[in-house]
């Protein structure tokens, strides 16, 4: 949003890796304060997958129903109680000094047998939180438990912090 348009490779193992090569990209290219992000889904099951893969899990061009298909048919035979999952956020801020400051969300929940719920993208369908999927609630409920808004709740509390 600050006008520049590249697209950086996400190299990094975690979700922290990730955002701040991103971050750093544009702080290089801005000298300015920065903020990105990095997030997506773990199951338990799948060792962790799809992790800092879950935009490209089901290929690189994949959809979103591609996406989350690829994740049923592999748990197709897992037991619901061994289903359980959570997604992670990692937001990077990079202030003025050029320092780095990292603030995480998660949010765990497990993996429905179908997809359930019109609301949302990538894998909200899937993603049930207690009966009920990301993609049933609404997007105030979300931002109130979802992995980004509570990375961003930590954010936020960092920023109150420096008023002070």
């Amino acid at each position: 949003e600050a006008g520049y348009d590249i697209e950086v490779e996400e190299t990094g193992k975690t979700f922290a890796e990730n955002a701040i090569l991103k971050a750093e990209a544009i702080y290089k290219l801005s000298g300015k304060p920065v903020i990105s992000d990095d997030s997506g889904l773990e199951i338990d099951a799948l060792n962790g997958e799809p992790g800092v893969y879950s935009a490209r899990y089901a290929g690189e061009n994949a959809t979103n129903e591609e996406k989350y298909n690829k994740v049923l048919k592999l748990l197709e035979h897992v037991e619901d109680n061994k289903r359980s999952a959570r997604f992670k956020s990692v937001i990077c801020y990079i202030d003025e000094s050029g320092e780095k400051h990292l603030f995480e969300g998660c949010c765990e929940g497990s993996i429905a047998k179908s997809p359930k719920g019109n609301n949302g993208f990538g894998y909200d369908p899937i993603f049930l939180v207690g009966e009920k999927s990301f993609a049933e609630i609404s997007q105030e409920e979300k931002n109130k438990i979802s992995h980004r808004g509570k990375a961003i709740d930590e954010f936020v509390k960092y920023l109150k912090q420096e008023e002070n």
